[in-house]
């Protein structure tokens, strides 16, 4: 259902009873806390029956509760300010051992993004950045490790990446300005989206540039601007987003494009690793270690 669940209530209002009112009122005050609610919970909140909040759900054209709350969960993610996001986590996780519960919800969401990302895309991004005349790789703000990570792999593969994480819109214009057809742009975003790097697709893909984007939603603003869109979850809510998924799909591109460059990176490595033995680069092993 693509109509905004708050929308929805306003459009539906007239015809809720007095529970459904007690319901919506609540949603509209306090939505941000109530997408993450049980319905149990919800219903203990509002004081109203639980059977009441399933019923107000259907009454919003949803097929139950579950279908509601989903809703409600992707609409609030990128409209939280980092003091909603910090008061909803502290919230649920309440008593719970912290680092099990993340480790779990991190956990989930491998699993969720290895039953979503499509192969197809994958291979056509991978592909797109072995035939690029130069690569550029966009991500800013908190996002912006992810397109360092990626940047430092591929530095060793190919000649011209150029690696942006300035978030300033002017600044990033700066150095994509040379982008063209032939070459190949990674981006990343994920909610709170930034208005940059959809700015920056969109340019880039208008020059005839192939855009990769790496988000949560082929709907983001990120992914509506792209030609291949690797799909990754990220909708942990409190004040740092889990960057677990997009990391591991980030592997998954480095390792399949170092596959196909083999032979040119046996050939870096093996100068690098005189290098590295000559200048003293890494920690030497001593005996017994």
């Amino acid at each position: 259902m693509k109509q905004d669940v708050l929308a929805l209530v306003e459009s539906k209002a007239q015809g809720f009873s007095k529970g459904q009112k007690l319901i919506a009122q609540y949603l509209t005050e306090s939505y941000d806390k109530a997408a993450f609610m049980t319905a149990n919970r919800l219903a203990k909140t509002v004081g109203v029956s639980e059977s009441t909040v399933v019923r107000f759900a259907m009454e919003l054209g949803y097929d139950g509760y579950p279908s509601m709350q989903k809703a409600m969960q992707e609409m609030v993610v990128n409209r939280l300010t980092s003091v909603q996001r910090m008061e909803v986590a502290t919230d649920r996780i309440g008593n719970q051992d912290i680092l099990s519960m993340v480790l779990q919800s991190d956990m989930d969401k491998l699993r969720k993004t290895g039953e979503t990302v499509d192969r197809g895309e994958f291979q056509a991004a991978v592909d797109a950045i072995l035939g690029a005349r130069r690569i550029y790789i966009i991500g800013v703000r908190s996002v912006a490790p992810l397109a360092n990570f990626l940047g430092y792999y591929l530095n060793y593969m190919f000649d011209n990446v150029q690696i942006v994480t300035d978030g300033g819109t002017s600044a990033m214009f700066e150095k994509i300005v040379g982008a063209q057809d032939g070459d190949a742009v990674v981006a990343f975003s994920f909610p709170r989206y930034s208005t940059s790097t959809a700015k920056g697709a969109q340019y880039c893909r208008s020059t005839g540039a192939t855009v990769i984007g790496i988000t949560d939603s082929r709907l983001s603003p990120l992914g509506q601007n792209c030609d291949h869109v690797l799909l990754a979850k990220s909708d942990m809510v409190s004040l740092v987003d889990s960057l677990v998924a997009p990391l591991s799909v980030i592997n998954a591109l480095i390792v399949a494009l170092s596959t196909k460059r083999q032979q040119e990176l046996s050939q870096t490595f093996n100068q690098l690793e005189r290098l590295w033995e000559e200048y003293n680069v890494y920690e030497k092993r001593g005996d017994g270690q």
